[in-house]
């Protein structure tokens, strides 16, 4: 994998990490030439020195404070100053407090003084709250929120309600709160939020030509098929893309019918898939497996689909941005994004 940060970030610096091939990286080799300001994203002001990074708790509690710690020590260590919200630990059965305690929170993260607002994790617990909350008063709030899993619920109802831009992102338990942290992770999530990051390219071997540009958006599969059919699913004709954990092939694929008979897929311009981790198939199978959806996806909706995108329930990933216009192009078993200007 390799990333371009503008000129203005250090263009021809390289950095050396111990990752396999496919996600070696290097900055400003080759590919597409863009110049962007450094220190901004699409629509944000520039973020100053050592920006703040507000931990909040919107779906499931937060199972051990250690890892919270852990994840403020480590985010300070990757420049920032990271922040807990008061109710970051709370913990009501199995979601971080009560819905009143969790939309209480998301006030407070929008109206506090810190530019970022991060999600500790995912789990389940946003999609309870949707319809409570004031989603002007979190797009005017011109905070970069950021997360994914069950945040996807809180970045796709920002985009259909205020058509606002959101990061879809580490999160501070999953992927900063562990001892070690990937490196290309943290690196793309501050070059990202810096406006720095031009374009991110990965090994696509078997994916369909394209060349476009569209609205990037998406994010967990199931989460978005479950908002089908609510206010709190974009409109949006883009780049769609999409990740999972814990989903058998089969239930993928039948998410992915939903939203094709919906109409929703065939009125993309792309379909990125990233990781689709953690499942087991069985002998039943009988060699049925994620390659079988992704043939199956190609044969029946007549839309270019890319594969491995470095994103999902995965220790290196991306950090994206859900909502803002981005280039897509395939070429030599190699994809490119490429971000917009002041991004």
């Amino acid at each position: 994998m390799n990333r371009r940060r503008s000129s203005s970030a250090d263009a021809h610096h390289d950095h050396d990490h111990d990752h396999d091939a496919r996600h070696e990286h290097h900055h400003g080799d080759g590919g597409h030439d863009h110049h962007h300001e450094q220190g901004s994203g699409p629509g944000f002001p520039p973020l100053g020195t050592r920006p703040g990074v507000y931990l909040v708790s919107p779906s499931g509690a937060v199972p051990d404070p250690e890892v919270l710690a852990r994840a403020r020590g480590n985010l300070k260590a990757q420049g920032f100053h990271p922040v807990a919200d008061r109710g970051a630990l709370l913990r009501q059965e199995r979601f971080a407090g009560t819905d009143d305690q969790r939309l209480a929170a998301l006030a407070r993260a929008a109206a506090q003084k810190h530019p970022i607002v991060m999600a500790t994790r995912g789990g389940y617990g946003l999609s309870r709250i949707l319809p409570r909350i004031d989603w002007k008063a979190m797009a005017d709030s011109g905070k970069r929120f950021v997360g994914h899993s069950d945040f996807t619920f809180f970045q796709l109802a920002l985009l259909a309600r205020t058509g606002a831009v959101s990061y879809a992102g580490p999160m501070a338990a999953f992927d900063f709160g562990g001892k070690r942290v990937d490196d290309l992770t943290a690196a793309m999530f501050g070059e990202t939020l810096r406006g720095e990051l031009e374009i991110l390219s990965f090994e696509s071997e078997d994916s369909d030509a394209v060349d476009c540009r569209g609205v990037l958006w998406g994010g967990n599969l199931a989460v978005l098929a479950s908002l089908l059919g609510t206010p709190y699913f974009p409109r949006t004709r883009g780049i769609l893309f999409l990740e999972d954990i814990n989903e058998h092939p089969y239930r993928v694929e039948r998410m992915l019918v939903q939203l094709a008979q919906a109409g929703v897929l065939a009125r993309q311009k792309a379909i990125v898939l990233g990781s689709f981790t953690d499942y087991k198939l069985t002998p039943h199978d009988a060699g049925y497996d994620l390659r079988s959806v992704v043939e199956w996806l190609r044969r029946e909706v007549k839309v270019p689909v890319v594969t491995g995108l470095p994103f999902g329930h995965v220790k290196t990933k991306a950090t994206l941005p859900v909502g803002a216009k981005i280039g897509l192009a395939t070429e030599a078993g190699m994809a490119y994004l490429v971000f917009p200007h002041g991004h």
